[in-house]
């Protein structure tokens, strides 16, 4: 089962430094995202939704390569190969492309905007998806960063909620986490 985790910030810069940061720990095999999203509220209020996943992007390149193969073998069957795998991959990229726009992975796309109105003007939030975590490691590590974020929604129990309010908080010297979640 995945976790929810919801986190925002008092800037717009923050959200992006913390999904890079979980991304150099998914390198460390420390955590596996599933789905990670940024949404950023400007000074005018208006909210920009940035998905780590661009499943028009994903579906349009798997379309072209599949539509280019499947259309160079018919086009051998009528001795034009390279005009085949023109049409066929022209093809495959927008029906790829078709399907990427219309599917959902992940975070609920209805739950990500209801979320990000409640935002404030001049501000961001991280939404991650977390397949599986080390817990005392991340949260470790989560520590040494100076993100000074809130948790505004988790599917964590209220324990590691509060483990993870206190390493954002940076608040480890005046009371230390605890290494079990």
């Amino acid at each position: 089962m995945s976790d929810l985790i919801v986190v925002g910030f008092p800037d717009t810069e923050t959200a992006d430094r913390a999904l890079t940061k979980l991304a150099s720990l998914g390198k460390e095999h420390l955590v596996e995202l599933e789905d990670a999203v940024i949404v950023v509220r400007n000074a005018e209020g208006k909210v920009h939704i940035k998905q780590s996943v661009n499943l028009k992007a994903l579906g349009a390149t798997s379309g072209l390569v599949t539509g280019g193969l499947w259309g160079a073998l018919v086009g051998l069957l009528f001795l034009n190969p390279l005009a085949g795998f023109v049409i066929g991959g022209a093809a495959g990229a927008g029906m790829g492309a078709l399907s990427g726009s219309m599917a959902d992975y992940g975070i609920d796309d209805d739950f990500i905007k209801n979320l990000s109105e409640t935002i404030p003007k001049d501000s961001s939030a991280l939404f991650v998806l977390l397949r599986k975590f080390q817990p005392e490691k991340v949260l470790q590590e989560l520590e040494q960063s100076d993100f000074k974020g809130k948790v505004l929604r988790t599917s964590l129990s209220p324990e590691q909620e509060a483990k993870l309010q206190q390493a954002l908080s940076n608040h480890a010297a005046a009371a230390p986490v605890a290494t079990t979640i």
